[in-house]
């Protein structure tokens, strides 16, 4: 009986800490009241950006540059490994270590990404980015 319910214990541990992994590279991101996945990707600085989430939300206002982005301000500094990339729709980037970038059209430029929106269409980004200023809000899943 002991051992069932050790293995019971255990199993249940497992599965609770491969859940909260498969989570811990998502995180949500709001913007002009639409809320949307983020897949983080895989660097240091989507590691440090999701430790500063795991402290509050982060909010950036952003403001529209070239017809293709939103950028703004964070109010730190994460690690960069900037390369010359193709943005497209929904990538969300890191520009010169403090400025968060989020596009709604292609462009070519020296990025860190940072994560990727996840199941929304290029037109309803473009919609939802393409006019004003905007208040983009980031926070944990």
């Amino acid at each position: 009986m002991i051992k069932r319910v050790i293995i019971m214990v255990a199993v249940f541990f497992l599965v609770i800490s491969s859940v909260s992994a498969a989570d811990d590279n998502m995180i949500k991101l709001n913007v002009n009241n639409n809320t949307f996945d983020v897949k983080l990707e895989k660097n240091p600085a989507a590691d440090e950006l999701f430790k500063k989430l795991q402290e509050g939300n982060i909010t950036v206002n952003a403001k529209d540059y070239g017809g293709f982005e939103k950028v703004g301000n964070l109010g730190f500094n994460l690690p960069s490994n900037d390369e010359d990339v193709m943005a497209s729709p929904g990538d969300l980037m890191l520009y010169q270590s403090n400025q968060l970038s989020l596009f709604y059209n292609d462009h070519t430029w020296d990025y860190t990404k940072l994560g990727e929106i996840q199941n929304v269409s290029s037109d309803k980004l473009k919609n939802i980015l393409s006019t004003g200023d905007a208040t983009i809000t980031l926070s944990l899943k």
